[in-house]
């Protein structure tokens, strides 16, 4: 890995340092601290470019903290050396006054990195923080946590609202039952006191091929009736704002269960309301670095 070859260069420089340091080590180290920083580049770039609205962002995430976390090693390590490593620099008769202001300058620079990196770490937690706020509204909302019908999580910092058929809809159908009125009813409230939150509704089936005639033709259309007949009811009946909300459909695709059974099928047969991550503020911390 590339941040595991720059600790690594960041170690062995240290020992040189408390030998015998001379120009070539110098030159040297000027080089590794150039490399750095070309190393925090690049992770800023990769960071900006990651998605958490996806799995593929989310896992890119992960592996983004890992690598700031072995980055905060090395700066850790610099920052403990450094004062030892400008003072045997300026006592060298080899080294001018500017070239050691310059080695000075990029120590600080490591520093200004490290306060960066932690700005970052202070949003993840503060994004983290509000869906759990947000999760507990849900459930003093609707306040009976036991009931099987309903499912409110958060994973790798999304917040998922997962509600049953039986619960929503009239068997092979996408008309609301009056239960839903009330379910639906209480998740909007919370979300309307939230007006900035951006959410999807998904619908999503087993796999049983739909064969209740009428204008749908397959697990598809019924997938995606119910997601738009969801939002259509959070909009007119609860007063929404449908800028912020997206309807799709997912058939049988995503499964959270074993379709072979009938209680795994019941399980796939869900809406779920997904709370979609509020990565502006997050990006404009990168842009401003």
């Amino acid at each position: 890995m590339r941040v595991q070859t720059i600790l690594a260069g960041v170690f062995a420089s240290a020992i040189l340092f408390t030998s015998c340091v001379s120009k070539k080590v110098l030159k040297t180290e000027k080089v590794r601290y150039e490399t750095l920083q070309s190393a925090y580049n690049d992770l800023q770039a990769q960071l900006k470019a990651c998605n958490d609205q996806t799995a593929e962002g989310q896992a890119r995430r992960a592996q983004l903290e890992a690598e700031i976390a072995q980055l905060q090693k090395a700066n850790a390590f610099l920052k403990d050396n450094n004062n030892q490593t400008l003072k045997q620099l300026e006592n060298l008769s080899v080294i001018s006054s500017s070239q050691a202001e310059s080695i000075k300058k990029s120590l600080e620079n490591i520093g200004a990195k490290d306060n960066y990196i932690q700005s970052l770490q202070s949003e993840i937690s503060r994004k983290d923080s509000l869906n759990m706020a947000l999760v507990m509204n849900l459930k003093g909302a609707i306040g009976n946590l036991d009931d099987k019908d309903i499912n409110i999580k958060v994973d790798k910092g999304v917040v998922y609202i997962d509600i049953s058929d039986k619960m929503l809809f009239t068997s092979g159908s996408y008309n609301i039952t009056p239960r839903a009125k009330e379910v639906l009813g209480k998740v909007a409230t919370v979300l309307k006191n939230q007006p900035d939150i951006e959410f999807m509704v998904e619908g999503h089936t087993d796999n049983v091929p739909y064969r209740g005639g009428g204008n749908l033709q397959d697990n598809w259309d019924l997938s995606v009736k119910r997601a738009t007949t969801v939002v259509r009811m959070l909009q007119n009946d609860y007063g929404l704002n449908p800028a912020k909300m997206a309807a799709a459909g997912k058939s049988e695709y995503n499964p959270v269960s074993d379709n072979s059974t009938a209680e795994g099928r019941s399980a796939n047969r869900r809406t779920r309301i997904v709370i979609l991550p509020q990565l502006d503020q997050f990006f404009k911390l990168l842009e401003t670095k």
